[in-house]
């Protein structure tokens, strides 16, 4: 099994995992498709240079059936933070099908989370379908606000306009 490098994904927080878990067993019989973001290590209290995946981004109008799930790529978020994908596969199969590995070449890395939807039943993979280890950690999310900048970015960035005008 291959690692992450260093300053690579360092891991996934647990509770991003367990939505995945949940929300893969509560489209059963059919896939669930999710995309993956993530946060600085040091935005959650690690000493380690990294990333660690945080969220589960359910995009509106994804659609699916038992055998495939199809996100419109047209709603998928222009981010920073994406670092994946996740989705499920109703018959436990924890290897990526050819049309998994056509879509796995945005972000590091794609995790398959599996029929019962235990906590053992999903694998990370790469960009080429490789399987990695990716731990779990008990890290709590940042919390998130609509708008990432308040008042004093406003006037910093009012302030460099009046400069370069």
């Amino acid at each position: 099994m291959g690692l992450f490098r260093s300053g690579g994904i360092l891991g996934i927080a647990e509770s991003a995992l367990d939505f995945a878990r949940a929300a893969s067993e509560e489209s059963h019989p059919n896939e669930y498709m999710g995309l993956l973001r993530g946060d600085d290590a040091s935005k959650l209290g690690l000493d380690e240079d990294g990333t660690v995946l945080t969220d589960v981004l359910v995009i509106p109008g994804t659609e699916s059936n038992p055998v495939s799930a199809t996100v419109k790529t047209s709603m998928v978020p222009n981010d920073m933070r994406a670092a994946g994908s996740i989705h499920s596969h109703p018959n436990g199969v924890l290897r990526p099908s050819d049309a998994d590995l056509a879509t796995f070449g945005r972000g590091d890395v794609h995790i398959i989370v599996g029929y019962p939807y235990g906590p053992e039943d999903w694998q990370a993979f790469d960009n080429e379908g490789q399987p990695v280890d990716l731990p779990v950690l008990d890290v709590d999310p940042p919390e998130e606000t609509f708008f990432d900048f308040d008042q004093t970015d406003i006037d910093r960035e009012l302030r460099e306009e009046e400069f370069d005008s």
